[in-house]
């Protein structure tokens, strides 16, 4: 099967479709330059599931807590964090805008009995609406227009959905951290993964929520050891952080 042609719109830098494009086939090796992912997946689905669970009185513990709920992933990439939402009970539409992205995802989800989807779409052209959970985890940092793509996911949510958002925040910290200690010093990452003008400082989030009606239920920072490659929920937002919001209900 032939991969998908890309696709052009207001919030995709082609640049960095590329260079994901080339990355690709890598994303499921937790050896390969996505190993970083592979690790922060295990803190952020535990910390989704949990927060999810409690908000909606479910046991997170059960074997599918996220059970009945309808979830988009934007921003899929290989399918990481799409099958770990989907292995709870949920069904999972995942969405990029790059073609191998598609094309790894949905080889890797074949067969294994999985309530999760792939389309290769941009978000402002998605015509499927709306979810009961909307994941914007680490990609409005790769965007043309940050808040143009915030307004269109907030947009996606249902009334009294959730939208769970995760980048990195723009501080000097981030910039030491997440650049040249990531990138140049342990080479956790492949140079060029972020460009620190992209960060996004919780402010910048919070305001655009809390205008649409939206309520902040759960925030956290998330540490990360880069010696022993292990990270942790923390307190601490200054370099990479998670927030969870539930959208108005309906009047």
């Amino acid at each position: 099967m032939s991969e998908p042609e890309g696709i052009q719109a207001p919030s995709v830098d082609p640049d960095e479709v590329a260079r994901y494009q080339r990355l690709a086939a890598a994303w499921w090796d937790e050896a390969g330059p996505f190993w970083p992912l592979h690790v922060l997946n295990r803190v952020r689905t535990d910390w989704i599931v949990r927060q999810l669970a409690r908000e909606l009185g479910r046991d997170p513990d059960a074997p599918k807590p996220l059970e009945g709920l309808r979830v988009l992933d934007i921003g899929c990439g290989g399918g990481i964090l799409s099958e770990s939402i989907a292995r709870h009970g949920a069904h999972v539409l995942g969405i990029d805008v790059t073609p191998r992205n598609i094309t790894i995802a949905q080889d890797h989800a074949a067969g294994q009995a999985l309530d999760v989807s792939y389309r290769q779409v941009a978000l402002e052209d998605l015509d499927e609406m709306p979810f009961d959970v909307v994941l914007n985890m680490e990609v409005i940092e790769h965007v043309v227009d940050a808040q143009a793509f915030l307004q269109r996911s907030l947009g996606m949510a249902r009334p009294g959905g959730f939208v769970v958002l995760a980048t990195l925040n723009r501080t000097l910290a981030s910039f030491v951290a997440g650049i040249v200690g990531a990138e140049y010093i342990f080479r956790l990452l492949p140079r060029g993964t972020h460009q620190w003008r992209r960060f996004v400082r919780p402010s910048e989030l919070v305001r655009p929520l809390e205008a649409a009606g939206g309520r902040i239920v759960a925030r956290s920072g998330v540490a990360v050891n880069p010696l022993t490659r292990r990270m942790r929920l923390s307190r601490y937002e200054g370099i990479n952080y998670m927030l969870m919001a539930r959208m108005p209900e309906a009047v």
